[in-house]
């Protein structure tokens, strides 16, 4: 099943699209919100997949074409949304390239942080920005959402509490970051509103691609056309999101819609490419020296997508453009509303 969130209340109008990303099916009536599905997923989802269903088979009433520009984030607002860096190579190279060593405990548990939930961008926002000079960067992740999820959830009991995936771009402000966290509080300002795919997923739209808590799918990454990379998900993610779930429970329970991203994207094979620009510019560094490829620009262009074995795109594409933020536009979770 996929879902999405149209634009126009604040948080959004539930729809159902079909497999293709073709059609969309207005399900306001068993769910307004994605997040009112998720508080009683149990008896929802049901329905839920009965419309999908419909829509399938072209048996529902109603439909209308499907437009990613039309969708928000299937969040606009979440209570809670977590990043983990799975993929510890990616960290190992970013302080490798700075001449650092990677504490051992690094490899034994997962790093978090909590963004910003408050307004999550749809996959068609503009990435807003103030300055260039802060070194803008993309980050290209896969996201869980969850069900509540009990204190001391273990790894085994995990992956029943994920609902839906989609696809993250977890911006940073590369140039803010070390002096912020070198006050040891961790990210704020060099952390941006995150942008998400245009439909959330449910795990079986993957097949075999889901399992183990993992996506076994390359997630392909353009900027301004050319192609950044198409990292294999699965490969190298030293912590499952089911590792990532027993973590952030091991003190605190999750509430239904909490999102939990992978982090970046990452394989040693470097010959797959890069989910983000400072990978890139880490490889340079160690290669020539010093770092060729800028950061993104005033009006540059990303597009972060997952295609299936048959080509389609399964969460659709986020396509952003790098915009200066004049304070004129809504946030992105108020965008169009």
């Amino acid at each position: 099943m996929k879902l999405a969130s149209l634009r126009g209340p604040r948080d959004g109008r539930l729809v159902v699209v079909d497999t293709a990303l073709r059609w969309a099916l207005d399900v306001s009536e068993v769910a307004p919100t994605l997040q009112a599905a998720l508080d009683d997923w149990a008896v929802l989802a049901p329905r839920l997949r009965e419309r999908a269903q419909h829509l399938a088979t072209g048996t529902a009433s109603g439909a209308l074409p499907f437009r990613a520009e039309d969708c928000a984030a299937p969040l606009p607002r979440a209570h809670q949304w977590v990043d983990g860096s799975a993929y510890v190579n990616h960290m190992e190279l970013v302080r490798q390239a700075r001449g650092a060593e990677l504490p051992p405990s690094y490899w034994h548990e997962p790093l978090v942080y909590q963004g910003g939930s408050d307004d999550l961008c749809g996959a068609r926002d503009p990435l807003l920005a103030v300055d260039v000079a802060h070194g803008i960067d993309l980050e290209a992740e896969v996201a869980v959402i969850t069900d509540d999820v009990p204190l001391g959830t273990s790894v085994a009991q995990a992956g029943a509490h994920i609902q839906l995936l989609m696809l993250v771009n977890d911006v940073s402000l590369r140039n803010l970051i070390p002096a912020e966290l070198a006050k040891g509080f961790g990210f704020y300002q060099s952390k941006p509103a995150t942008a998400f795919s245009p439909v959330a997923v449910t795990p079986d739209e993957l097949g075999a691609h889901w399992h183990a808590g993992k996506v076994h799918l390359p997630l392909r990454t353009w900027v301004n056309g050319e192609w950044l990379g198409a990292p294999e998900c699965g490969v190298d993610m030293t912590f499952s999101f089911h590792d990532l779930l027993a973590f952030v429970t091991r003190t605190r329970r999750l509430g239904a819609g909490t999102i939990v991203g992978s982090g970046t994207v990452s394989n040693y094979d470097r010959s797959r490419g890069s989910c983000c620009i400072a990978e890139q510019r880490m490889l340079e560094i160690l290669a020539h020296g010093d770092a060729r490829t800028p950061f993104l620009q005033f009006g540059d262009t990303l597009r972060i997508e997952m295609l299936d074995a048959a080509g389609g795109s399964i969460f659709g594409a986020i396509q952003q453009q790098v915009m200066a933020d004049t304070q004129g536009p809504p946030g992105c979770g108020q965008a169009g509303g």
